[in-house]
């Protein structure tokens, strides 16, 4: 009776007419949903994009900076499994980063001294992200089951008093944490395997490409589990999650636990690239930098954190080296990604694509191109203020290099002409600003108008 009502329930399912078909056993047909070619062409794209980085940017700052980013993109994306997907803001995630490089730069030293089971080779080293990996979600047990029992601001508050807690730990126990100094390591052990030491940095970056390649592809994956959508649910609606028998604070706890793992793999790396862990690593301060780059580059795209934390670490690496003050323009940047793309640079890159894909961006170049100028023009000002402001406050001379020009910041004349900069980009912003908004709304009036007339086709 039951065979015969499935095969019922089977004849009588609905058939897509479109889906592929292919001949099976028994005289039956088996259907298959076709192949993602888009997808496929994404992956090997980021895979391709990986490999010739090193020989567009061949300086030793630039590979370096690309292994920092890729560090970054891993723990960015671990963070957003909680945050963007599950819902928890988190001010402490560091702590699974950190407390992961930790036990993987002792597990280093250990393996270069010959008292650990693994043999001094660089094979070691390439297996070290996953010792930080596991202690990470080791430690997102331990904490994620206390932390996870809260939602909302308790939980925010209650991960911020956990990362203070162990940033003081690691104060306290200086024979496991190093104390001021930290614990150094060094990578470079046993005989060369086909000639990888880890000695050059462009051997390191294509580790740190190869774990953040496969660590994109698990979270990517992760993301599209059973576990992964209904962790969705639990952040949108968690009354109703646990109304249809979900468990809301054992699936934020299991989130937490695989984040933890990625984020133990990305502290695992910064062991491999640095060598040396310090109680830097698990402090609040570390525990930022992932959720400026989840909210920079979009926490509710998948794609966001990563540009999110390409954008970081070109302000905190790259721009450091030029001025003082990158630290204000990073946090002047993120209010008004917060206050004007609440949904980060990753919704602006779709909603320029949306309006490309219906042929209409044409009439958005002339706005486009007045709000970039007159923003520029304002942008000039505000940074010859800045700059002239920290020398003046920050430094014994009034001596500064200012765009490539030796200028003194004390001169009157170059402060009428920073405040004329700002006053006349100001006004034109404003005027390019509103121009821009009218032409904006037009543009999606006429592609409502366009779906409206393929949705009655």
């Amino acid at each position: 009776m039951s065979s015969s009502l499935e095969q019922q329930a089977r004849e009588s399912a609905p058939v897509d007419p479109d889906a592929p078909v292919r001949s099976g056993t028994r005289g039956r047909t088996i259907r298959f949903r076709p192949y993602n070619v888009g997808r496929w062409v994404i992956w090997g794209g980021t895979a391709l994009l990986f490999a010739v980085m090193p020989f567009v940017f061949t300086s030793g700052f630039a590979i370096t900076l690309m292994s920092q980013m890729g560090i970054l993109i891993i723990f960015a994306l671990a963070y957003n499994m909680i945050f963007g997907q599950g819902g928890m803001l988190s001010f402490g995630h560091a702590v699974y980063s950190g407390l992961g490089a930790y036990f993987a730069v002792h597990t280093l030293n250990r393996v270069a001294a010959g008292t650990f089971f693994l043999p001094a080779s660089p094979i070691s080293v390439m297996l070290l992200p996953l010792v930080g990996g596991v202690f990470g979600a080791f430690f997102g047990v331990l904490f994620g089951y206390l932390t996870t029992r809260k939602a909302g601001t308790a939980f925010a508050m209650i991960t911020l008093g956990l990362v203070e807690m162990v940033f003081a730990a690691a104060w306290i126990f200086t024979g496991f944490f190093g104390g001021e100094g930290g614990i150094s390591t060094n990578r470079v052990m046993g005989q060369p395997v086909l000639g990888i030491t880890f000695g050059p940095s462009i051997q390191v970056y294509y580790l740190i490409a190869a774990w953040c390649f496969l660590s994109m592809i698990a979270m990517y994956a992760f993301a599209h589990t059973p576990l992964g959508r209904i962790s969705n649910a639990v952040r949108d609606n968690p009354e109703r999650a646990e109304f249809i028998g979900y468990n809301t604070q054992r699936v934020r706890w299991f989130v937490l636990i695989a984040s933890g793992f990625f984020a133990g793999i990305s502290g695992g790396l910064s062991v491999i690239s640095y060598e040396i862990v310090t109680a830097e690593n698990v402090s609040a301060v570390r525990s930022a930098v992932p959720l400026l780059a989840a909210f920079i580059g979009g926490s509710m795209f998948f794609f966001g954190p990563i540009l999110g934390a390409v954008i970081v670490d070109i302000f905190a690496v790259a721009l450091v080296h030029y001025t003082k003050a990158w630290q204000f323009y990073l946090g002047t940047f993120f209010v008004l990604i917060v206050m004007f793309a609440p949904g980060g640079v990753a919704s602006l890159i779709l909603m320029n694509l949306r309006v490309i894909k219906y042929g209409l961006f044409w009439r958005l170049r002339d706005p486009y191109v007045g709000v970039l100028l007159t923003g520029l023009v304002l942008l000039l000002g505000i940074i010859m203020v800045i700059e002239m402001g920290y020398q003046l406050t920050l430094e014994w001379t009034t001596r500064m290099s200012l765009f490539g020009f030796q200028v003194d910041a004390a001169s009157p004349e170059l402060w009428v002409i920073a405040i004329g900069l700002i006053v006349g980009g100001g006004l034109g912003f404003e005027v390019m600003r509103r121009y821009f908004r009218r032409e904006w709304g037009a543009v999606q009036e006429q592609i409502e108008e366009q779906v409206a007339r393929e949705l009655k086709l």
